[in-house]
């Protein structure tokens, strides 16, 4: 059973307690209009869904102790005591109030209503249009009766005082008209109540408050890319995951509540940063400037306020922790970063280019084998701050360009094709994918990339790093790691592919369609194409060779003996085949006759040696 249904039942088993069964109570099926909390303006009553709201004033004359509350239904209207009251006014609120204390119940109704608890007592009832009605009470006021018989809308309110029992009481609106056994509309008194529940509210009645003071379980605190009033609503917080930049400003916004979920009293709000990273405190979003100093002080209630935090110093990358205390009291802790301005340029997976082609071309396969991204490139860049936090260099940041002496007639060009689109390491996007172009010649040259800050100017160089210019594989050679197995090893096979003048080929172009023969291998991790699921598109690396791995002797059972394979690549146009041979062993008792033969005649060779060295000791001696 739902919170909301047993609620409906319990209101109802009260309600039929105190009409003694005269009446059938049925509920509303009409939505209900939202109810501000304890503290705040009273809800106009006119929001309400008529016939399905009741309100209680919000206006708090004393909490816990104060003047008198009023049951005038509107901006007047007080309370006395109330602690809480949730957002709804329809069926199933809830609220909490001091023993003793007293609430304004007031809605709009257009039939005969009444309110009725299971304890405490009502006072004050009016009817605020219709000045010719007499509001009555059952014997112990836990009743009080609206006999309106006209249809117009009108206003009842009526100030409820609770029991000095702390305890768990229900106050609900019921409205409609009630018939007589001959189907004549009869007047409302207290034996003969509408008959519709209305809406209805769980009151906790308590001894002392728990309200007043700062609770995290009704607050929240929440990290976000811009100033905005939050408000809690019972949600879980979850700060926004945005990275910020050079230059960013990150913003913590909070609203700071009681156990009750009501505002507090006003107070300091401090905010202190570390690692001198600048604060300012505000109440609401507005336009928050920067701050100037690494401590702020606000007095607010903590409603709706907000923190903007800069760098300390401008382009310096900073991590900071930032606590904000409402009286002394620590009411959040929060770590950010904002990273700083390009500092380092560290580039990796440097591919080979093919001579005569542009920086733009490359093929896919080269980076998805090297990060595991189809995107076309020779090389990426990875740009930091100084502290080692990627920076996200799009074109909004800057440029990237070839340093001073990098291009020649051997490289003639050098860029970046495809920038970085987040700062997040993580991701592959983080790189920036580049190419440079090659000359009619082959050869390799030392080079250097460079990133210019729009903002500032500044320019980063990056270290050297090689790139090589060469044709097409024209040839290749096949190699074994080793010359001999055992049965359950692994084994490397390498293919070095050279291009027509000798040099290690280009790999911007696939190695094709190949056929491996190697008796008892089989291949591990020759399915290295993207989504092809063969390796004919696999390219060669930076050094023009490509490693295979193979299982030795586990497919099948392994026969000792030596065998020679036979590997075949489409793409060189020669036809060539490389014919590795190696020894496998199965690890048991490999020998062969042969070998038995050839240990037998050096066994024989040894005796003689050793008989012609005795015979001529012997002849010594003579």
């Amino acid at each position: 059973m739902s919170k909301t249904t047993l609620r409906k039942r319990i209101s109802l088993v009260a309600i039929t307690a105190l009409t003694a069964g005269v009446l059938s109570v049925a509920t509303s099926p009409v939505a209900s209009a939202t109810h501000l909390p304890v503290g705040e303006t009273n809800t106009n009553s006119a929001i309400g869904t008529l016939n399905g709201s009741l309100f209680a004033a919000s206006i708090n004359s004393g909490q816990p102790a104060g003047t008198v509350a009023t049951a005038l239904a509107g901006t007047t209207a007080t309370s006395k005591g109330l602690l809480y009251k949730d957002t709804s006014s329809g069926l199933a609120q809830s609220a909490v109030v001091l023993t003793g204390g007293s609430i304004s119940f007031y809605a709009n109704v257009s039939t005969a209503a009444a309110l009725t608890a299971t304890g405490g007592s009502f006072s004050g009832s009016r009817t605020l249009t219709e000045a010719s009605i007499t509001e009555t009470y059952n014997s112990t006021n836990a009743t009080t009766v609206f006999p309106i018989l006209v249809t117009a809308s009108t206003m009842v309110a009526s100030l409820w005082t609770a029991p000095t029992v702390a305890g768990t009481y229900t106050v609900s609106l019921l409205t409609g008209f009630q018939t007589n056994s001959a189907g004549v509309t009869a007047v409302p008194s207290t034996s003969a109540l509408p008959p519709t529940l209305s809406a209805f509210i769980t009151v906790s009645v308590v001894a002392a408050t728990a309200g007043g003071s700062y609770s995290a379980s009704t607050s929240i605190c929440q990290v976000s890319p811009t100033g905005e009033v939050v408000t809690y609503a019972g949600a879980a917080v979850v700060d926004n995951t945005a990275v910020f930049k050079n230059g960013d400003a990150a913003y913590i916004n909070f609203d700071l509540n009681d156990a009750y979920g009501a505002n507090l009293d006003a107070g300091n709000i401090t905010v202190t940063s570390t690692n001198g990273a600048l604060v300012n405190v505000v109440n609401g979003s507005g336009s928050v400037l920067a701050g100037t100093t690494t401590t702020d002080i606000l007095g607010s209630d903590g409603t709706g306020d907000t923190v903007r935090i800069d760098q300390g110093t401008a382009g310096a990358p900073v991590t900071t922790t930032i606590t904000i205390s409402y009286n002394a009291t620590v009411v959040c802790t929060k770590t950010i970063t904002i990273r700083g301005a390009v500092a380092k340029l560290t580039v990796g997976n440097v591919g080979t280019q093919k001579i005569a082609t542009s920086t733009t071309t490359g093929v896919a396969q080269w980076m998805y084998q090297k990060i595991g991204l189809w995107q076309a490139g020779l090389f990426t860049v990875v740009a930091t701050d100084s502290a080692g936090n990627v920076v996200d260099t799009n074109a909004s940041i800057g440029t990237y360009a070839a340093a001073t002496g990098s291009t020649s007639t051997l490289i003639p060009a050098i860029a970046i094709n495809t920038p970085s689109s987040t700062s997040t390491a993580s991701s592959t996007s983080s790189n920036n994918f580049g190419g440079y172009s090659c000359g009619a010649t082959a050869g390799e040259a030392d080079v250097k990339i460079t990133f210019t800050d729009s903002a500032t100017a500044k320019v980063t160089t990056s270290d050297a790093f090689k790139v090589r210019c060469a044709g097409a594989a024209s040839t290749y050679t096949v190699s074994l790691d080793k010359a001999a197995y055992n049965q359950g090893e692994i084994a490397k096979a390498t293919v070095k592919f050279i291009d027509s003048k000798g040099f290690k080929a280009e790999n911007t172009t696939a190695v094709g369609a190949n056929s491996w023969v190697l008796p008892y291998m089989t291949a591990v991790d020759s399915t290295i194409a993207a989504g092809v699921g063969a390796s004919a598109l696999a390219v060669a690396d930076a050094n023009g060779e490509i490693v295979y791995t193979f299982a030795v002797g586990t497919a099948t059972a392994a026969v000792a003996g030596t065998y020679t394979g036979l590997v075949t690549y489409s793409v060189p146009a020669l036809g060539v085949s490389g014919t590795p041979t190696y020894k496998l062993s199965t690890g048991g008792d490999t020998t062969t006759n042969a070998d038995v033969l050839k240990s037998i005649v050096a066994l024989i060779a040894s005796i003689n040696k050793q008989i012609q060295a005795l015979q001529k000791l012997i002849l010594q001696r003579r």
